[in-house]
């Protein structure tokens, strides 16, 4: 096979083992053979690889179809170095012509042998746009050199990438879900050799293994990586995240429900619930004396503080070079759905060589008082999906019962809870956001089933899903605080609101929480990184109707929030007050005791290995 003029030229200057790169190169093109599809031209511009049959440039005719028989591959492709994750030389071997379709099945035409390389990349499924399927493409050449110059060529175009991570910390949960964690790894561990991605990978053996890995291991080694890497579900999501969070990020807590001092409204037939009563501090006269701003507690004084502010500049957040991944193999995987689109490890695993990131809200969760006679003693929990309680909370320590039956205890203890239907006494105060005020007012303002019926469809035709490139997530990020991003909607002017009575649940959801039992989710607009909780308050309300509200959770396009017994407010803030016994919530999958506890959100405090749902 005779090689053009211009691949000529450049190997006369050039040896395969040392040439140069330029990302400003002018187009490159050989003749090589693709195995399969015969004779083509690959070239090479400064984004991409696109290849065209030999038939095709000679006759100017789509050889997809010629004299009635149908060929198998395509003979004009394109592919984006985006979506490459490697190319290698693999010495000699056949390659075969283009593959033919008759009445009999496929036929091959002549094979040969030449020296070949590789290239492997990502494409879209044709059937399910969040979905990615690697894709391979052997080419020949009688050539070892031009073999080898295409490898280095493409591989010098994917080392100069800085997205694209090196070295990984991998932790696997062998108990995750089904218990397949490790099978889950050894599936995706072949794409990160290939990548040429080095992995630690530690297979836990015990429950705060990874969180303990996380907390003690030191700044400098933690710059050597990439990012970290979860094999599992949520929970083991978010025992790393604590681990990573707890020992390095500084910020001041929320304010405990104490510190608010506001007064609690009754009538003769008990508690009052009002959406809309203002429990300001009198006293807070500007931006500066807001109960967020305060310090409610700081674990470190003197010279510890010096330290710690040390360490900061070491290794803060957010953090851009720093990312985390997650590879599911849990009962939900809810995180992983919100964030990539699909429940699938392979393309979590394509998502991850390829360097794509998001930017994730997290929550910071502060328990003040574990139960209602224990003193005040602040701890911390972070959560990057969802903190529940009353039904939440009893569904996850119902489950712990039966964890013998993998993710089915879900599904047993939730009917077990539902039947009980119990409600609890509570009082929740958060931060009004200005955008709200206006949905709040017009729902007040109208009267009759027909207004509130088209409210309702107005509410369901503003949602805006959250996607790859969401315009809403972009929107300001590069302007929120580093060390606080949450304090941004707040100024001199936010109101403190409450509700207090009985309920069924309380939730906050920092993300959709999409899964396969909620295909929207519990709350379909909800955001990646937006700087928002969304509270979600399920009043005490007879058994039917709460069922119908189950019901829509689980219906696609359902409207689970447009019931009279249901609250949902954006906010950047809210704290809680349990006045009964014991109070369990969930957060991200994880128990929690807390009867007094404060929460607030970050906005994109982490980076995730991911780029959004495509649908």
């Amino acid at each position: 096979m005779e090689r053009n003029p211009n691949e000529n030229d450049f190997l006369e200057n050039n040896s395969p083992e040392n040439i140069p790169f330029n990302s400003q190169d002018s187009i490159f093109s050989s003749n090589l053979f693709l195995d399969g599809d015969g004779e083509i031209i690959l070239t090479q511009t400064s984004d991409k690889l696109h290849w065209k049959s030999i038939e095709s440039v000679l006759n100017g005719q789509d050889p997809s179809s010629c004299f009635g028989i149908e060929l198998v591959s395509k003979s004009e492709s394109t592919l984006c170095f985006s979506d490459i994750y490697s190319a290698e030389f693999i010495d000699l071997g056949l390659v075969h012509e283009a593959s033919f379709l008759n009445a009999r099945g496929p036929l091959l035409g002549q094979s040969f042998e030449m020296y070949r390389f590789t290239i492997r990349g990502a494409q879209k499924s044709k059937t399910q746009p969040s979905v990615l399927v690697p894709s391979l493409y052997t080419f020949g050449h009688k050539g070892a050199q031009t073999c080898q110059m295409w490898v280095n060529r493409i591989n010098d175009l994917l080392n100069v990438d800085a997205a694209r991570p090196k070295n990984l910390m991998v932790f696997v949960h062998p108990k995750s879900g089904k218990g397949l964690g490790c099978k889950v790894w050894e599936t995706v561990a072949p794409t990160f050799s290939q990548a040429k991605v080095k992995t630690k990978v530690t297979v836990t053996e015990r429950a705060g293994q990874a969180l303990d890995i996380m907390s003690s291991i030191t700044n400098k080694e933690l710059r050597s990586y990439d990012g970290v890497v979860a094999v599992g579900g949520d929970g083991f999501f978010n025992e790393i995240l604590n681990g990573l969070l707890l020992s390095r990020h500084k910020s001041s807590y929320p304010p405990r429900p104490a510190e608010l001092n506001h007064p609690i409204e009754k009538n003769g037939n008990g508690p009052v619930l009002d959406a809309n009563v203002d429990i300001r501090d009198p006293s807070d006269s500007g931006e500066d004396e807001s109960p967020l701003l305060k310090q409610s507690t700081n674990l470190r004084t003197g010279e510890d503080s010096c330290q710690t502010a040390a360490e900061d500049l070491e290794f803060s957040f957010p953090n851009e070079k720093f990312r985390f991944g997650i590879i599911p193999a849990g009962s939900t995987d809810a995180i992983v759905i919100c964030t990539t689109g699909a429940r699938d490890a392979i393309t979590s695993a394509l998502q991850i060589v390829l360097g794509k990131t998001v930017c994730l809200d997290v929550a910071q969760v502060v328990r003040w008082k574990k139960t209602c006679t224990s003193k005040d003693e602040p701890s911390v929990r972070y959560a990057a999906s969802f903190a529940g309680y009353g039904f939440y909370g009893d569904v996850i320590t119902e489950s712990e019962k039966y964890r013998w039956m993998g993710p089915k205890r879900y599904d047993y203890a939730g009917t077990k809870v539902f039947l009980r239907h119990r409600s609890y006494e509570a009082e929740v105060a958060y931060v009004e956001v200005e955008s709200e005020k206006k949905n709040i007012g017009l729902e007040k303002e109208s009267s009759g089933n027909w207004t509130k019926g088209l409210w309702s469809l107005l509410k369901k035709s503003e949602r805006v899903a959250c996607r790859a490139n969401c315009g809403i997530c972009k929107t300001k990020a590069g302007h929120t605080s580093a060390r606080c991003p949450s304090l941004e909607p707040y100024s001199k002017d936010s109101r403190w609101l409450k509700s207090r009575g009985r309920f069924l649940s309380v939730g906050a959801a920092v993300i959709s929480c999409r899964n396969e039992k909620a295909p929207d989710g519990l709350v379909a607009d909800a955001h990646l990184s937006d700087g928002f909780l969304h509270l979600i308050l399920i009043k005490d309300c007879p058994h039917a109707f709460y069922l119908c509200h189950l019901l829509q959770l689980a219906k696609k396009d359902g409207n689970p929030l447009d019931f009279e017994f249901v609250e949902h407010h954006k906010t950047p803030a809210f704290t809680f007050t349990s006045f009964g016994k014991e109070s369990i919530w969930n957060v991200d999958g994880e128990l929690f005791q807390a009867h007094q506890l404060s929460a607030q959100v970050f906005r994109g405090l982490i980076n995730l290995f991911a780029s959004g749902p495509e649908a």
